[in-house]
Parts: C-alpha cells; sequence; structure tokens
C-alpha cells in the first residue's frame, strides 16, 4: 500500500508517501516546508500566520512529495492527514485538503493524531524486530508525556506535565538568554562547551511515585537566577554554564521518570520521539541510563523527529492495514487527548 501523509498542525507544512504493509514501511518521498524565517523575529509561532503560511505551501508540498515518489496522485491506496491535537487554524488546511484528494481520488482518508504519528516515527526506518509493548516518551514543543503504548492503538496515558511542555521551556530559557528562536537547537549549540553541574537549577520531579511533569518552576528559577546576575553582564564560559546547567535541569526529569514508567509497566523497550528527541544530551543520558537498567530505547533519525508527512503516512499505512475504519468526513480537532484512541477494527 503506498499512503500520502499530510502534517500541518503548527509550523511545519510537510507531505510524505510511505510504501509497506504495515510493519515493514519505507518512506518513497518526504517534503517539509518550514515557517522559521516567518515566527523567528516573534520567538515563537504566530498562528494566523502559521495558517496563512500552510494555505499558500501546501498545494505545492503535496505536488513535491508526488514528484519526488515518482507518482500520480491516482497511485495513491489512501490519504492521512493530522487532524489534531496543533493550531486550529492550521489543522484545517490539511484537513480541507486531503479531504478534498481523499473526495476527488475516491480513496480512503485516515484522520491521525499527531502524537500517534511521533509514537510510530521510529518504525519508519525498518526497525523490524521493535515491537509492541512498549512506553514511548513524546517530547516536543507542545507535548511532554509517557504513554504506554500496549498494542497498536492500544494507548495508555502514563504522565504528562501540568503545565509547560519541555519544548515550550527550552524556547523560553533562550529567550531569557538572548538566544535564537528556536531555542532547543540554540540551548543545546551554547551548552555544549559548558559546565553542566556548574549551577543547581530546580529539578521539577514532584512524586517520584508517579509520572508528571512540570516545567513552569524552572522557568522562573532561570529569570530569577539572570535578572539577580544581571544577564547582559555575563562572560561567554558562564553563560555557556548556565545554559549546560538549565539543559540539564529540563532532561533529568525525562530520564527518570521515563525509566520509571519502564519499570511501572514493566516494559523492557523504550521509544523516545517528538523534536526534543533530536537533543544529543537526552539522547546519551537516556541511551546510557536504560541500557544499564536493562531497557532498549529507540529514537528516530534526528530528521524525523520534528513534525513531518512520513510519521502521519505511517499511522494511516498502519490503520489501513489493520483494517480500521476510515473516514469520510473530518474535522479538526485542536484539543484531542491520545487515550481517546481506541481500536476500530
Amino acid at each position: 500500500m503506498r499512503i500520502l501523509g499530510i502534517e500541518t498542525s503548527c509550523d511545519e507544512t510537510a507531505a510524505a508517501i510511505v510504501q509497506g504493509d504495515g510493519r515493514e514501511v519505507a518512506i518513497l518521498a518526504n517534503v517539509v516546508h518550514g515557517q522559521l524565517d516567518i515566527h523567528a523575529a516573534y520567538g515563537g509561532v504566530v498562528p494566523e500566520l502559521a495558517s496563512r503560511a500552510h494555505i499558500r505551501h501546501v498545494g505545492p508540498v503535496v505536488a513535491a512529495a508526488l514528484a519526488q515518489a515518482r507518482m500520480a496522485a491516482s497511485d495513491l491506496d489512501g490519504i492521512a492527514v493530522t487532524v489534531g491535537p496543533g493550531l486550529v487554524g492550521a489543522l484545517l488546511v490539511g484537513v480541507a485538503t486531503a479531504r478534498g484528494m481523499a473526495l476527488a481520488l475516491e480513496r480512503p482518508l485516515l484522520g491521525i493524531h499527531h502524537m500517534e504519528g511521533h509514537l510510530l516515527s521510529p518504525f519508519l526506518e525498518g526497525v523490524t524486530d521493535f515491537a509492541f509493548p512498549f512506553v514511548a516518551l513524546l517530547v516536543s514543543g507542545g507535548h511532554t508525556l509517557l504513554v504506554h503504548a500496549q498494542a497498536f492503538a492500544r494507548y495508555e496515558v502514563l504522565g504528562q506535565t501540568r503545565d509547560d511542555s519541555v519544548g515550550e521551556a527550552f524556547d523560553k530559557g533562550a529567550r531569557l538568554l538572548g538566544l535564537a528562536y528556536p531555542g532547543g537547537p540554540a540551548i543545546a549549540a551554547l551548552a555544549r562547551d559548558g559546565n553542566s553541574q556548574a549551577f543547581a537549577f530546580p529539578r521539577a520531579l514532584l512524586d517520584r511515585t508517579r509520572h508528571d511533569f512540570s516545567y513552569s518552576g524552572l522557568k522562573t528559577a532561570l529569570r530569577t537566577f539572570l535578572e539577580r546576575e544581571g544577564a547582559g553582564e555575563l562572560d561567554s564560559q558562564r553563560r555557556r554554564d548556565i545554559a549546560a546547567s538549565f539543559q540539564e535541569a529540563l532532561i533529568e526529569p525525562l530520564v527518570v521518570k521515563s525509566l520509571a514508567a519502564c519499570r511501572a509497566a514493566r516494559a523492557d523497550r523504550l521509544v523516545v520521539a517528538g523534536g526534543v528527541g533530536a537533543n544529543q544530551r537526552l539522547r546519551e543520558r537516556l541511551t546510557r541510563e536504560a541500557t544499564a537498567a536493562g531497557i532498549r530505547v529507540l529514537f528516530p533519525p534526528v530528521g524525523l523527529c520534528t513534525d513531518n508527512g512520513a510519521m502521519i503516512a505511517c499511522a494511516g499505512l498502519w490503520r489501513l492495514a489493520s483494517g480500521m475504519k476510515a473516514d469520510s468526513f473530518l474535522n479538526a480537532r485542536p484539543r484531542w487527548p491520545l487515550a481517546e484512541l481506541s481500536q476500530q477494527i
């Protein structure tokens, strides 16, 4: 089967085509048009500007994906699109495009939960010996949650952020340090030559018997620290040490909570996905500590950590191959708890 995936939940206009049987999935085309040039000046995504950019680029991006795969639209077996969660205006662009194509081509239309796409993204690289059940750490600009994936489309949320996502904390921390947007790569670059133990920023570990996260207090701690130190008067090494220490305080709860969730779920496999999954320090610590605990950890390639159409197409392929019902009419769902997904075989 060959599935087109369309992703417009935030600030990437993406389309991809995958081929497979639902277990082995090959990427035939993967096209992403970013909007960094639009949003960087504002230090974050402006929803209305994102929606307008999606309208301009979704058609050319889909056409580019078909050209890259050397296919005609009529060669597709189905169309998958992100329905939610995300920015409502941005989601509507992708949903309207997918609905129009599915109607014109008389192909199945599959509404995909954005986080299910991330959860399944490691399977895109032909990993055939990694199977359900597993625990997934899903970390991005809008989400931080731990999920027990018991089987395909059977997901139990074990924990999630009580306030801000770790990706948002990276962005806001970078802004406080005078770094460019997006904040994750900027902080990681500055932290590379810093001492992560130089400053003792608080770790929001909460109740160690639960798997929830909290990052709002850490942002406040960084702001208070910089106000006291005088952010404009810091020498370059001190700034690197602050970035490294702040990054470590962001990452440590992810590592501790992920391993605790694996123990609680009796899972020996851990998937890490979402934009923050590209962070090298997170990859290093989780790989080392998970391996020591007898847990296999799997990251998608860095290029598939951020939002992309391939993960949406992959989820659509899994759903179609599993005999799940396609939709003839989809609506955007800007708020859509992952726990609401259920099998429809």
